[in-house]
């Protein structure tokens, strides 16, 4: 299974784990309401971001994406392992870097390695309305698996009721 990603190259970009120096540059696409609109969270302020930095620096799943050319950090990718040589990928990349091939060139590597690794199966959970991440899905060789209906929520509204969201699920496999 894959071992942890301490550092890579690709072209443009360093692969590495979250540090401390992060934060300003975590912050402003996390507090970023277009980015995270997808996402199971809200806007994050600084002192959430400084919790939530924790968390990536203790993870081997959570992938910082920085810029070779500047050290500036850009997004990430998400690695969970799964059960049976399985992981779950994710993404999300501050909306200035967005649409430039940075989560493509971040991903390929990733699911390179990962497929190296002994990896069976990579599959990537996404909201219908999400076409920018269902797209580049698609364009990475993932496969459309299912639409599940209403089959999440992430808020209620102003009566208390779940506000319930699609998903989509696509899959790639080791071949």
């Amino acid at each position: 299974m894959l071992t942890t990603i301490a550092f890579v190259e690709t072209k443009r970009l360093i692969l590495r784990r979250f540090r401390e120096s992060d934060l300003q540059d975590l912050h402003e696409y996390l507090s970023d309401p277009e980015v995270v609109a997808f996402e199971p969270y809200k806007p994050q302020t600084l002192e959430e971001v400084r919790g939530n930095l924790a968390w990536r620096i203790s993870t081997e799943e959570m992938i910082a994406v920085e810029l070779k050319e500047t050290g500036k950090l850009i997004g990430n990718v998400y690695l969970g392992k799964r059960d049976f040589d399985s992981i779950e990928i994710g993404f999300v990349f501050n909306g200035k870097y967005q649409h430039h091939g940075y989560a493509a060139e971040s991903c390929e590597k990733l699911i390179d390695l990962a497929f190296a690794a002994g990896v069976h199966r990579i599959y990537a959970e996404c909201d219908p309305e999400n076409q920018s991440s269902w797209r580049l899905l698609e364009r990475l060789g993932f496969s459309r698996e299912a639409h599940l209906r209403q089959n999440v929520y992430f808020w209620k509204d102003a009566e208390g009721n779940p506000i319930w969201k699609d998903t989509y699920v696509y899959a790639r496999l080791n071949s």
